[in-house]
């Protein structure tokens, strides 16, 4: 066993071929890196090779291209994997001013219905001076009836092809090639990833697919595979509780399972519940969390030390000073690279930017010891690489026009392509050369259309790329075998394959067999007043019988009495029947005819449903010796009554037997016997009660002692509950005195938790209520339990059991009637409340709008946020006379207004007259300022216009301007230059010369600049007055963004934030 901590961990010998310790990693010089995505060993069924697909080169010699005259062009057919295709070109565009070419199924019109294929091509046009100029563009399809061409409309810029100097027109002659490699279209639904590939996938949990990404890469490193199978673990841990067994447990199934693997035991390992799976978390920062974990769990065992020997590099901080001598280095680990993605066409690219020389100067100027402010240089230096280098991809950067985090570039990265739960067969072009990202153009699907092209990102998204140093890839891709898995853990999991096995067998034949469940006595009194108190059973908690069809039911008694020690003789079964009122009760004993038939003909007898179970009830006589002696005959004037006892004192419910009795016999009759099954005294005065049906409410009445059972519509199967006769005494010293009170209390009583709404994941205390408890009840008691002497500071929230957070929205003082309205989230109910604990009653603040408002000051560079609560039908103007006693003016007439601001744009100003109550500051940002002497004063010509800050992106191919900073109004006077207005805002705005020198200045309607000179009439570019929101025309500062951040961000929606990766255990 491997239990112990002590074993040596064998495959840290060299002479073994296997791990080694990090000394033996070549560290000295530039190595070269080869992809994860290698064999282990060519023995193994992970080792299959991938098949490249039925591939073939058509190439198409166009001659006399300028002439040709007709609007499409096609090639002659050509064979790829069995099937026919040609080319089809528009020379004079598709109506555009760019070559159009498609690959086409040739036969389609003939081909039977249904059909489709799938091939992965691309189409050139060769350059035929220098070949290395030559258009290629690749893509894939899926071709079908609807769809049966596909490819590029504007594949290159006609005035290029007819270019004679660029040579793709050489004696008018253009030579067209295409590369098809046809692929199998993959059947979802019966493909077997194991038998495909060698490999399984991992079932996504809901926006898991992150975690899976990782966890696929991981396994396929073996030296860390074998680490984890190394880690000391016994035969009594729970892989939910301990992280080292539910990663060795998920490997061991990757390696070992037919089929996909699910996470579950693993993200519970982590202490993560439900909704956290359902979060997308970042890769990078489940790997380093994941890392540190299984660094601190490895410590002390004979793997210790593993993270580190494969993930651990190094590089250097530098900032080097340029005009003195003064350099500052620090030297840092690292486990992983983040690499921007963004405008750069490979790895290398990415290298560059990472290493690429910031120059600190001006306002960032470096502050060097003993040196002051200085010019510098600050970049990083590489100083040695671990033998496994992991780069995190930059897929995602904020897009301020959408509000949300968007992919860049794209894809993943091993020979078989993991897409969670299968696996498929990836060709080696496109899992090397392809996984990077980049733009494409949207083939068109119907070429005879007149549909603009457009780009896309490709959208096969790698989170990471892996790569192992070449030198060291026999000991990282090491073999690992069953040798290398704890004894406990192959037991362990060969034994639940074998129940998994067992269960899915037993599925495949359940149309064979039928489920019978057998309730007695015993199960009566075990269950009532602890599990249950209405009915008499659950009987998903007795026993049950998985018996054949086909077997006569007699032969099932014979079972039953090897059981239970019951002989056959003495059964009687009974079937249960669900009445109108929705109980479930004893209705009636089996027939000597019915017993006779085979169980599955008796289960369609009893069970309308046609469900597989058979319900039934054991009934068992027994005599004064308690021995089973068989069971009496029952006439139609026998009625069977099941008896429960109430015990107020105790508030106590419990079953006490049953009897038989005949409808025209009264109570009386049989109180003796139930003052005995009591264990009351002989002469005690009893009441008695029918326990008539729970559900939607309780029907409890009580029983006429003196009337016949047949009177009081007994029957059989009832329920009678019966207690000491309730006195004036008991009613005040007891909560529930009788039986229908304590019935009621049992079915409506909820024990509910409490959360505070700062801390909604965690319990604050919990208390026992009943569903029928009115709103002002539940805050009476929420008060006293936190020690407040007014229930109407209490504020409480729902529970929203879909996402398992708080609800947006608070209850209203009283705004619901009862507690059950409290816990109700559409069809399902929670035991989860939270409350606030206000500063003023509730009813007072539902009058009152609180608005968060930041002021910004005239003079200081600072921004201060002020709660400003108003009663609702209050003015903006009623805000900024508030607000004015709160912040400190530049002088004391000041006057201030207030605006609405998103993403750096300013989006209206509020009229005084408004009322606050509509506006909303959960997603935009109030912003009060001083309003400017020069804007109180406007001559007839002046115009007030926006003036925003914006940088240019130009990745993608494609500009977009990004806005930054805090954007303003600025009065512009007619005539006035640029020159001019530059003037003022280099005031305004305090920027160093050095700094304003490298600003551009540029007109921007609907996000287009158009650059501004000097000289150039400002106020003449706003003349137009018809552009759709003025926040759309604006000056735009051009500069880069080295402000340092604001201490404030637009409000969050209440609860929606992005959470860290926390792994609890």
């Amino acid at each position: 066993m491997r239990d112990n901590p002590k074993t040596p961990f064998t495959h840290l010998q060299e002479d073994d071929e296997m791990l080694v310790p990090h000394s033996e990693f070549a560290t000295e010089g530039p190595q070269p890196m080869e992809v994860v995505a290698q064999a282990e060993t060519p023995s193994t069924v992970e080792n299959q090779q991938v098949e490249d697909p039925p591939s073939s080169r058509f190439t198409w010699t166009i001659e006399n291209f300028s002439r040709l005259n007709t609007k499409k062009h096609y090639s002659e057919i050509f064979f790829v994997g069995g099937y026919k295709w040609r080319v089809l070109i528009f020379p004079k565009g598709n109506n555009v001013d760019h070559l159009s070419m498609y690959l086409d199924v040739a036969d389609s019109a003939s081909l039977p219905y249904g059909w489709n294929r799938y091939a992965q091509f691309s189409l050139a046009v060769i350059n035929q001076i220098h070949g290395k100029y030559t258009v290629r563009k690749e893509t894939q399809h899926q071709f079908n009836a609807r769809e049966s061409d596909w490819g590029f409309t504007s594949f290159m810029p006609l005035s290029e092809l007819y270019d004679l100097s660029r040579g793709y027109l050489v004696n008018d002659t253009c030579v067209v090639e295409a590369d098809v490699a046809v692929r199998r279209v993959v059947d979802y639904w019966s493909y077997d990833s194991k038998k495909e590939t060698g490999y399984v996938g991992l079932k996504n949990q809901g926006a898991t697919c992150y975690m899976n990404s990782l966890l696929q890469t991981l396994y396929h490193i073996p030296y860390f595979r074998k680490a984890v199978y190394h880690m000391p673990t016994t035969e009594n841990d729970m892989p939910s509780g301990s992280i080292p067994l539910a990663l060795q447990s998920l490997f061991y199934k990757l390696q070992y399972s037919d089929n996909s693997v699910a996470t579950k035991e693993l993200t519970k390992s982590f202490g993560w519940d439900t909704y956290d799976s359902f979060m997308q978390h970042d890769v990078q920062e489940l790997n380093r969390v994941l890392c540190e974990k299984l660094e601190d769990k490895m410590k002390g065992t004979v793997v210790e030390g593993t993270i580190q020997q494969l993930f651990e590099g190094h590089h250097m901080n530098y900032i080097e000073c340029i005009n003195v001598d003064y350099k500052s280095n620090r030297k840092e680990s690292f486990y992983d690279l983040q690499l921007d993605v963004k405008g750069c066409r490979d790895v290398y690219a990415s290298f560059d930017k990472y290493v690429e020389v910031e120059r600190l100067e001006g306002d960032n100027k470096y502050h060097a010891e003993q040196h002051g402010l200085q010019d510098a240089k600050k970049g990083v230096l590489f100083i040695d690489f671990p033998p496994v280098l992991q780069l995190q991809l930059k897929r995602f950067e904020y897009d301020f026009m959408r509000d949300t985090m968007v992919k860049e570039g794209s894809q993943s990265l091993h020979s078989p392509q993991f897409d969670d739960e299968r696996v498929t067969k990836e060709d080696m072009k496109r899992a090397l050369e392809e996984q990077y990202g980049g733009e494409e153009e949207l083939p068109q699907t119907n070429p005879g259309f007149n549909n603009t092209p457009f780009k896309f990102t490709k959208y096969s998204n790698a989170y990471m790329l892996v790569y192992i140093r070449e030198s060291d890839k026999e000991k990282i891709i090491c073999n690992v075998d069953e040798k290398d898995i704890a004894e406990h853990l192959r037991i362990r999991l060969k034994k639940e394959q074998e129940e998994k096995e067992h269960k899915k067998k037993e599925k495949a034949e359940a149309h064979l067999y039928t489920i019978i469940k057998v309730a007695r006595n015993e199960d009566l009194a075990g269950q009532i007043g602890k599990d249950i108190y209405f009915d008499l059973v659950d009987h998903d908690k007795v026993q049950s019988f998985r018996i054949q069809k086909q077997i006569a039911f007699n032969l099932f008694k014979e079972e039953v009495a090897k059981e239970f020690g019951i002989p056959v003789q003495f059964q009687r079964f009974w079937l249960w029947a669900k009445r109108q009122n929705h109980t479930y009760r004893p209705n009636r004993p089996l027939t000597h005819q019915e017993e006779a038939q085979s169980v599955g003909q008796l289960r369609e007898v009893s069970n309308k449903a046609h469900n597989a179970e058979l319900k039934l009830f054991l009934e068992v006589e027994l005599g004064l010796d308690l021995r089973p002696i068989p069971p009496p005959e029952k006439t139609k004037e026998d009625i069977l009554l099941f008896f429960k006892l109430y015990d107020p004192e105790k508030e106590e419910l419990r079953y006490v037997g049953r009897l038989f009795v005949k409808g025209v016999g009264k109570p009386t009759e049989i109180l003796p016997k139930l003052i005995t099954m009591a264990g009351f005294p002989p002469n005690e005065e009893i009441e008695l009660y029918e326990e008539i049906k729970f559900e939607p409410t309780v029907m409890c009445e009580h029983i006429d002692k003196k009337a016949t059972f047949r009177a009081s519509q007994l029957e059989d199967g009832d329920i009678i509950c019966y207690q000491k006769s309730p006195s004036g005494e008991m009613d005040e010293q007891y909560r529930y005195p009788d039986v229908p009170s304590f019935l009621e209390y049992v079915h409506n009583r909820q024990v509910v938790h409490f959360r505070s709404l700062e801390k909604p994941k965690e319990d604050d205390f919990c208390l026992e209520l009943s569903k029928l408890h009115t709103y002002d009840d539940v805050v009476e008691r929420v008060a006293r339990q936190r020690g407040l002497d007014d229930p109407s500071k209490i504020r409480l929230t729902s529970h929203n059991c879909y996402s398992q957070q708080p609800k947006p929205q608070p209850i209203k003082y009283r705004g619901v009637d009862h507690l059950s309205d409290m816990l109700v989230h559409y069809n399902q109910t929670s035991d989860i409340l939270y409350y606030e604990v206000l500063d003023i009653p509730l009813p007072e603040l539902q009058g009152l709008k609180t608005l968060k408002v930041a002021f910004h000051h005239a003079t200081k560079d600072e921004v201060v946020i002020h709660s400003i609560r108003l009663p609702k039908n209050s003015t903006v103007g009623d805000v900024i006379t508030d607000l004015k006693t709160k912040v400190d003016l530049s002088h004391p007439n000041a006057e201030l207004r207030l605006l609405e601001v998103f993403y750096h744009k300013i989006y209206k100003i509020f009229p005084p007259t408004e009322k606050i109550e509509n506006i909303n500051d959960q997603y935009w940002t109030l912003r009060a300022e001083e309003i400017p002497e020069e804007e109180k004063n406007l001559a007839p010509h002046d115009r007030l216009i926006h003036v925003y800050h914006f940088t240019k992106d130009a990745a993608q191919n494609q500009m977009q301007v990004q806005n930054f900073g805090e954007p303003f109004f600025l009065v512009i006077h007619e005539g006035e230059t640029l020159a001019e207005v530059k003037v003022r805002i280099q005031k305004k705005l305090q920027v160093p010369d050095e700094d304003f020198a490298k600003w551009k200045f540029a007109f921007l309607s609907l996000g287009r600049p158009e650059y501004l000179q000097d000289t150039d009439i400002v106020s003449s570019r706003f003349q137009r007055r018809d552009v759709y929101g003025a926040w759309e025309q604006y000056l735009g500062l051009e500069h880069s963004d080295t402000a340092p951040k604001r201490p404030y961000t637009s409000n969050q929606n209440r609860h929606t934030f992005e959470k860290p990766v926390i792994i609890y255990n």
